[in-house]
C-alpha cells in the first residue's frame, strides 16, 4: 500500500518519486512482477512523513506502467488507477505500509443505470464548461475537448479527473456504493467547478 496526502480516483495517472529507503525497498519489490500492481489509500489525518497518519479503508489499485530505478537508489514510477478496493485491516508498517484489502466493483444493476446516458450528457456538458473557462482563466493554455467513455462508470471518473475536482468531492465520489449514485453527484461537483472557474474568468475580464 501506498498512503498519499491526496485523493486518487480510477482512470488518473500517478507519477511517485520514490526517496524514503522504505518505499525504496516496496518499488524493489513490486516492479519485477510480471503486472506489477499496488493499492493507494488516502491520508485522512496527519501525515504519511513521520507518522501518526489516519489511513482512509477505501482506496484504488494502480498499474505499474513505467518505473526507473536511478543510480542514488532512488525510484520513478507512473502508475495508472484502474479499480476501487476496500481496506479490511491495516497492518504493521514493516517493511513498508501494508493491508487486507478487496476489490470494492460497483453494485448496480442494468436497470438501476438504465437512464444513465442522461446524466452522462450532463457530466459532458459541465466537463465542456469547465473546459472553456479555463482556458479564458490562461488563454495561452488550449486544453483538449475531452471525450468520455460510453461506459457510465468511466465517464464519471474521467470527467472527475480531468475536472480535477478537490480532494473532499473526490473522496464522496470514492465512497458512493455505485455508478448511479454517483453519476448525478458528479455531475452537481464538476458543475460547481465550472461555475466557480467561470466567476474567477469574469472576474479577470
Amino acid at each position: 500500500m501506498f498512503p498519499l496526502e491526496q485523493t486518487v480516483l480510477p482512470t488518473a495517472i500517478v507519477p511517485l518519486h520514490i526517496f524514503e529507503p522504505r518505499y525504496r525497498q516496496f518499488a524493489a519489490d513490486i516492479t519485477p512482477r510480471p503486472e506489477p500492481e499496488f493499492g493507494i489509500a488516502p491520508i485522512e489525518r496527519g501525515r504519511e512523513v513521520g507518522g501518526d497518519d489516519q489511513r482512509a479503508n477505501v482506496g484504488i489499485v494502480a498499474r505499474v506502467i513505467q518505473h526507473e530505478e536511478f543510480p542514488d537508489g532512488r525510484w520513478g514510477i507512473v502508475a495508472l488507477a484502474t479499480r476501487r478496493i476496500h481496506v479490511h485491516e491495516w497492518l504493521t508498517d514493516h517493511p513498508y505500509p501494508r493491508a487486507m484489502v478487496e476489490d470494492w466493483p460497483d453494485q448496480d444493476t442494468a436497470e438501476q443505470r438504465s437512464d444513465a446516458a442522461v446524466e452522462v450528457a450532463r457530466l459532458a456538458r459541465a466537463l465542456d464548461r469547465v473546459r472553456v473557462a479555463a482556458e479564458r482563466l490562461a488563454p495561452q493554455q488550449e486544453l483538449p475537448e475531452w471525450a468520455l467513455p460510453d461506459d457510465p462508470a468511466q465517464a464519471i471518473w474521467t470527467s472527475a479527473v480531468a475536472a480535477q475536482l478537490g480532494a473532499y468531492d473526490a473522496a464522496q465520489l470514492l465512497r458512493c456504493e455505485g455508478t448511479s449514485d454517483r453519476l448525478p453527484l458528479a455531475a452537481e461537483m464538476i458543475e460547481e467547478r465550472a461555475a466557480v472557474l467561470e466567476a474567477l474568468a469574469d472576474e479577470r475580464g
